[in-house]
């Protein structure tokens, strides 16, 4: 069976128009989405409705939340009172575009999906908030791996497409039956092979390359690729400064980049 994960489409209609384009070439037999429809682009309403079109099972994203929950759940920190003056005015917008039908349909969306020994999540198993980054430590990344029961784990949220397999782990553990005693130890093998695959970002990439990303998995050869998908992208550019969202998301989407200012004030936290 032949998959293809979606994540990070952040309502830009035109990207994933082209992503679902591509898959159609590639006898794909199911599509998965990661989440985040919403938030940045300027066709928040439009991509639900082309995902629910289309039934393709979705995980809720962290834009989905703060959408129906509002700005109550990021565990982030935002690098600059500009970035969060942004991040805040992207919220308010998207917050009013948003029918009641596609607000029903985000909240409602689960956390998580699982097919057999593959489960797809937006950010990790634990929140949506959460990065899982290529560098993220071995023994947190295989943790997040195995406490979903599966052996390969879809991700998005970093917008950076990536595949990282986990082979040749040990959990070291210490017992002390008592404080006068020394603690033993002993090295328990994890499983051979686990496996994070970062399906990245169908409509705000930041691998350096304005292309939508995502991925296709083969469950019969345990193959998995990462694809890039050329799109006329100055379309929703042109649609995110028509719409009033800010500029420099526009900026950002040309370039295939995030953005950050210098921290004007270093000891800033988010508020959100």
């Amino acid at each position: 069976m032949k998959i293809a994960v979606l994540s990070c489409i952040h309502g830009n209609l035109a990207a994933l128009e082209a992503v679902l384009r591509n898959i159609d070439q590639r006898s794909v037999d199911q599509i998965y989405c990661l989440g985040d429809l919403v938030g940045y682009g300027p066709y928040p309403n439009e991509v639900v409705a082309r995902i629910r079109e289309l039934n393709i099972p979705t995980c809720q994203g962290c834009w989905d939340e703060d959408i129906v929950d509002g700005l109550n759940a990021c565990e982030c920190s935002y690098p600059s009172l500009l970035a969060e003056t942004r991040g805040r005015r992207a919220h308010e917008w998207t917050n009013r575009e948003v029918t009641p039908e596609t607000r029903t349909y985000l909240s409602n969306l689960p956390l998580t999906l699982q097919q057999d020994n593959l489960c797809f999540v937006h950010g990790s198993p634990h929140s949506q908030h959460e990065y899982l980054l290529t560098e993220t430590s071995a023994f947190i990344a295989m943790e997040r791996v195995l406490a979903t029961g599966a052996d390969t784990l879809f991700c998005g949220h970093t917008h950076v497409p990536y595949v990282r397999d986990l082979e040749h782990s040990h959990l070291t553990l210490k017992v002390a039956s008592s404080s006068t005693q020394s603690p033993t130890h002993s090295a328990t093998p994890l499983p051979s092979l686990k496996r994070i695959i970062n399906a990245g970002s169908v409509g705000e990439p930041r691998h350096g390359r304005p292309n939508a990303t995502y991925a296709i998995y083969n469950t019969g050869t345990q193959q998995a690729e990462l694809r890039e998908v050329e799109y006329d992208y100055t379309q929703t550019c042109a649609a995110i400064l028509e719409k009033g969202l800010p500029a420099i998301f526009a900026w950002r989407l040309a370039q295939g980049l995030e953005y950050a200012e210098k921290a004007d004030d270093p000891t800033h936290v988010c508020e959100r």
